[in-house]
Order: structure tokens, then sequence, then C-alpha cells
């Protein structure tokens, strides 16, 4: 295999009031470029109790973004990045408080301050030309993994591919777990399994390496705990466990390789504008032949927690439709070379891909 020399987070503060020691984190960055950090805040926590606590400055500009119904988009990057450089010019730093999607914005626009150009340029691995400026992130959802990804994954006019260096990776992230106790019982099942899968494609392909499996070995236990243990469901012991468990997953895919889940996710939400994690169940339901014991635990997980995913989709889809997701799908080769082997390409086609999206 190929050995990845991978950059982690530099520094990880870990438990229930964390998010408290924001203010003293940021000090010492503070003089840096023009003086002022730009918050990147999910529209949701607007006039709630969090938005009051960050410690934004009289300087600093808080941005209120809507993640739903889309996914960032190198558009909106491009143009957050362009509006803060004309008005207020470099910031110290990029703050993101929220789920996978701000994170991904977060990362993005932290590259894309000091990488000319739009962002459609940089979509692919090692493509970014220069260390993008400081960035903090604080997941307010868990499971994505992008908190700890050297992703930040972007819909653009042509494809939906991210922003892949080692500069992508945030320099601190904040995990309180306090801070994903509000969230709706679905969204919680959703992006939790985004981690369960995670997990269970790095297990199962040819990439996957002592690395790799302990830390999705010790994700996919936590995992079990959370959703079908004697004290599964949104406690604070769990969210606890859940924050730790979305992290690991994340490393673990780092070092390994996700599958054939997320690539068929990728074309859901690049043609049908599908949210990823919610996308990842709707696609990894149908995979039984692939990844046996984990769809039939991941069933157990939906019926435990009184979650149902929709039947039949297909019926309504266009095959022009179903075929525009499957070439999506098909042009993510290290996903497809993991899952399947070297010789992918004599076992998979867009047909292949095409009908497995007549599954949903």
């Amino acid at each position: 295999m190929a050995h990845k020399n991978f950059k982690n987070i530099d520094k990880v503060v870990f438990g229930r009031g964390s998010f408290s020691n924001m203010a003293g984190i940021l000090a010492e960055k503070r003089q840096d470029n023009d003086g002022f950090f730009l918050f990147v805040v999910d529209n949701y926590f607007k006039g709630k109790e969090l938005f009051k606590r960050i410690p934004a400055e009289a300087n600093d500009i808080v941005k209120l973004v809507d993640v739903d119904p889309h996914e960032p988009t190198t558009e909106q990057i491009d143009s957050l990045r362009d509006e803060v450089l004309q008005s207020k010019g470099l910031p110290a730093g990029v703050i993101g408080i929220g789920g996978g999607s701000i994170m991904d914005i977060a990362k993005a626009v932290s590259l894309m301050f000091t990488n000319e150009g739009s962002s459609t340029l940089y979509q692919g691995l090692n493509l970014v030309k220069k260390p993008g400026i400081y960035h903090l992130g604080v997941p307010t959802i868990s499971g994505t993994g992008a908190e700890v990804s050297m992703t930040a994954v972007l819909t653009g006019p042509e494809k939906k591919l991210g922003l892949k260096c080692d500069w992508t990776v945030f320099n601190q992230v904040i995990l309180d777990p306090e801070l994903i106790a509000t969230v709706p019982t679905d969204k919680w099942l959703y992006t939790g399994m985004d981690t369960y899968i995670h997990c269970i494609e790095s297990e199962n392909g040819i990439l996957n390496n002592a690395y790799s499996h302990a830390y999705a070995e010790q994700a996919l236990k936590l995992c079990r705990d959370i959703y079908l243990g004697d004290a599964a469901g949104q406690t604070p012991e769990n969210d606890d466990k859940l924050m730790v468990a979305s992290m690991m997953g994340g490393l673990s895919l780092t070092y390994s390789e996700v599958g054939i889940c997320h690539a068929l996710s990728y074309g859901l939400s690049k043609i049908l504008h599908e949210k990823h994690c919610y996308a990842n169940c709707l696609a990894f339901q149908h995979l039984e032949d692939y990844y046996g014991e984990g769809v039939k635990e991941f069933k157990q997980m939906l019926q435990q927690h009184k979650v149902t995913m929709p039947q039949g989709l297909s019926k309504s889809w266009s095959a022009d439709t179903i075929t525009a997701m499957a070439h999506v799908a098909y042009n993510l080769p290290h996903m497809w070379h993991h899952a399947i082997g070297i010789d992918w390409k004599e076992k998979i086609t867009v047909d292949t891909i095409s009908n497995l999206y007549r599954r949903f």
C-alpha cells in the first residue's frame, strides 16, 4: 500500500464546557493579519444561547450561514472570501461553529483567503498552492468527521469534490459534547451513521491496515454502545462517546478510504442535492451484498430509534437522472479502488452503478 504521511489537527480541547475556552485560545492570534476574526456560524443558532456565548469582539465578522437544504458550493466560498477581503481585509483566522457543512466552509474559505481564483481550481488532491490562514472548528453535530478530515467537500458546477491537502486540516478544534445535546433524533442518527459507515467502509477494503483498523474498531464499539447498548439514546454520556467516535471514524478513513456507499451518496448530493449524511443512509440500506453484517446492524439501529428510510425512490427518477448520478459516483476512482480492488474498472461500469441506484 502507499504510505500516507498525513497531518493531524494541531490542538484539540475536549470536554463539557470547553467552548468557554475559545476566547483564551483566540487571544494569542488576534494581532495576526488585519486583526479580526471571521466567525462562520450555522443559522440554526441565531438568537439561541450558544450564539450569545460566541466571544466575538467589535472588529470581528460574524456570518450566519443557512446550510439547509444545500451543501457548501464553490460559488458560496468564493463569494464569502471576496466579500470579507473587500470589506475588511485578511482575517487573523476563521472559526466554524456548526455541523459538517460549516466545518467544510470554514476549512475551504481559510484556504481561499491565500489562494487566488475560484475554489473550483482546487477541487482535488494537493492542488492548493499556499497554506491558508488559521482556522478553528467547533462541531455542534457529531458524525461527519469533518472536524478532523483533510478534506473540505464542495459542490461545484462540474463536480462534487473536496479541497484536499495538509493545509485543509484545522489548526484547533473544540469538542464540547454539551453543544450536540439539542440535535433532533433523526439528524442525530443520520450523522452518527456517517461515522458508523466511515468505519464499515474503511474496514472493508484493500487499504485497511492496523492503524486505520484500531480507530475503526473503537469507533464502532462506541457506535454500538450509543445506538444499540443497554443505555442507548441521546444521553450526556452518549454525546461524549459520539463526539469521540466521530473523530476516530474520521481518522480511520484518513488512513484507509471510504467505499461504495460514499460514492453513491456523492451522486445523490450532486444531482438531487440530498444532504451527505442522509444520502449515506439512503444508500447504505441497499448494500447488503457488499457490507452484509454492517447493513444488518445499521437496520437494527434504525429500528431501535424508530427512524424509517424511504423506499421506492428510484421509481420517480428518470433514466437521465440515474445516469447522471452514476457518472458522478463512477468518477471517484479512489473509493472504488478501495472497495472493489485494483481491477475495479473490469467489474464496475456506469451501468453497474445505475443498477445500484435502481435499488433505491
